[in-house]
């Protein structure tokens, strides 16, 4: 005699099945910006860095365990006040139940084994985005100032002009007078980051990726650029009155069109570095000195009350 499937295991099998089909089709009906969690990123879905398919994924990852846990909790939820809501008959209150141990552990350590997967899973991942090589292929200082950015192309000895505040956000054609910083594709670069004034945060959208920038203190990270192309920068760290306008992009380039650039540099005579030297701290220096456009802000005693510097 052939064995026979009981009916309910045969029932729970196409269940199961069909569940599968429908997550399949689900999943393969999200664009690219829904299956990213919709993360900063460029719409044909390739990688900006090397580091942001491993951020994305970690993102993705615990936004699904939670959507999961959550339709459970809501599941069991009104799973209960159906099961368990009071009859028209019932009279008197429901058994009350004081203690349950099966329970009261389950409520206990889901929890905590939740937390500790999510904190083994975010140790892994911090780990190896915060890695750095033995030796980068490319060096690249950054300076933050209130409220524009120096660049220096550490290993080439020269630097893009220096930042100054636009005072343009929004205004059209205010983009092309951002400060701008070259990366060759495929490249290692270590990226040194400094403070003259306060403290700062630098934040390239597409790296999803952002480093604090302290006076005093050089931080550092390492990437690797995988894709061309113009991606936008800020800062991430409320600094001042145009922390909204401290705007910068990075432009994203073949290796011979980033040496093209460095000779362009050297050549303009743009040689050297643009160090902290200039810090506020050591010497008084306003932007506004030299910018008449920025706006009836600070009433004219305050405007003028500044020592003369550099813009910069």
């Amino acid at each position: 005699m052939i064995p026979q499937v009981p009916q309910r295991a045969r029932r729970g099998r196409r269940a199961a099945a069909a569940g599968l089909a429908l997550a399949t089709l689900v999943l393969a009906g999200c664009t690219q910006a829904q299956q990213r969690g919709y993360m900063p990123g460029p719409a044909d879905g390739q990688e900006v860095t090397d580091r942001t398919e491993r951020i994305t994924n970690i993102w993705v990852g615990s936004w699904a365990v939670l959507v999961i846990v959550g339709l459970i909790i809501w599941g069991l939820t009104i799973w209960c006040a159906i099961a368990y809501r009071r009859r028209k008959h019932d009279t008197g209150f429901p058994v009350q139940l004081r203690y349950h141990v099966p329970l009261e552990l389950m409520f206990t350590l889901v929890p905590v084994v939740m937390v500790l997967t999510f904190f083994y899973f975010t140790q892994r991942d911090t780990r190896e985005v915060e890695m750095h090589t033995a030796e980068p292929d490319y060096t690249v200082n950054v300076v933050a100032k209130q409220w524009s950015w120096d660049i220096n192309y550490v290993d080439d000895d020269v630097h893009e002009p220096a930042g100054v505040q636009s005072f343009a956000t929004g205004e059209p054609g205010a983009a092309e007078s951002l400060p701008t910083l070259y990366l060759p594709v495929g490249q290692t670069v270590e990226f040194r980051l400094d403070s003259r004034d306060v403290i700062h945060s630098f934040w390239v959208v597409d790296f999803l990726y952002k480093k604090d920038m302290m006076p005093g203190h050089t931080n550092t990270f390492q990437v690797t650029p995988t894709r061309e192309g113009v991606y936008a920068g800020k800062c991430a760290e409320l600094c001042g009155e145009y922390h909204s306008d401290m705007l910068f992009n990075v432009v994203v380039v073949s290796p011979e069109e980033f040496d093209a650039h460095m000779e362009e540099l050297r050549a303009e005579g743009l040689e050297g570095q643009l160090g902290v030297d200039l810090n506020r701290n050591d010497q008084e220096w306003s932007m506004r000195d030299k910018q008449d456009d920025a706006g009836p802000r600070y009433s004219e005693e305050t405007a003028t009350a500044g020592t003369e510097g550099e813009n910069e």
